[in-house]
């Protein structure tokens, strides 16, 4: 390390490869394993040197839950806004089924950073373009990531949720009271057997579409 660089600084070292590695060692040891020492042996580095790019953990973590948000691109570009959502909807729940570990740090932490505004700046671009007042726009992007987590806190068993997680679970435990107690029940778990394991989000996204198209132009 030459004298002019500055304290803290290695080679190679930056922001984005520190979050990266931050992910990377909580999807391979769990949450509670990220430490900024723990994550500086993982760098090859003194804790010390993480502080010249995030100035305490809760910057860390801040950042770690922007870099998971903004992982995939949001684009509208001549795209309907109902494709646009769609796309949205379905990015973010990937990118937090690959990291299910993460999920309670994105549940927990407001997303506050400029990556995470600048996205939703996009999204509220695109929807006062289809038509929607910049109120019901924020409604509609703070109604569309609820759903989002509620589906990721699901499929990751977030808590003491038993296995197996997510939709095949919900509807296993169903198939598994009695039919004479639960007819409905159990003919519904039946019918649901062989659907994907994203049917019941595809679905309530739909409803939610729809429910958002009928209210453009309210404000």
């Amino acid at each position: 390390m030459t004298a002019s660089r500055s304290r803290g600084q290695h080679a190679g070292l930056n922001s984005r490869a520190i979050l990266q590695a931050a992910i990377c060692l909580a999807d391979r040891e769990g949450l509670a394993a990220l430490s900024m020492r723990g994550l500086g042996t993982e760098l090859g580095v003194k804790a010390m040197a993480l502080y010249h790019h995030f100035p305490s953990k809760d910057a860390l973590l801040d950042g770690m839950v922007e870099e998971l948000a903004t992982a995939a691109p949001v684009s509208f570009d001549g795209t309907d806004w109902r494709d646009g959502l769609r796309g949205y909807a379905r990015a973010q729940l990937d990118t937090l089924a690959g990291h299910p570990n993460l999920v309670p740090l994105v549940l927990s932490r407001p997303a506050t950073t400029a990556g995470n505004h600048r996205m939703m700046e996009t999204l509220l671009r695109s929807l006062r373009t289809a038509g929607f007042q910049p109120r019901r726009a924020l409604d509609m992007v703070y109604a569309l990531n609820g759903l989002i987590l509620v589906h990721a806190a699901l499929d990751a068993g977030v808590g003491d949720a038993p296995p197996p997680h997510g939709e095949p679970g919900q509807t296993s435990r169903l198939a598994d009271l009695p039919a004479e107690t639960y007819p409905l029940l159990a003919e519904a778990a039946r019918a649901s057997a062989d659907r994907g394991p994203t049917a019941r989000f595809e679905f309530a996204l739909e409803a939610l579409l729809t429910g958002f198209a009928d209210s453009r132009g309210e404000s």
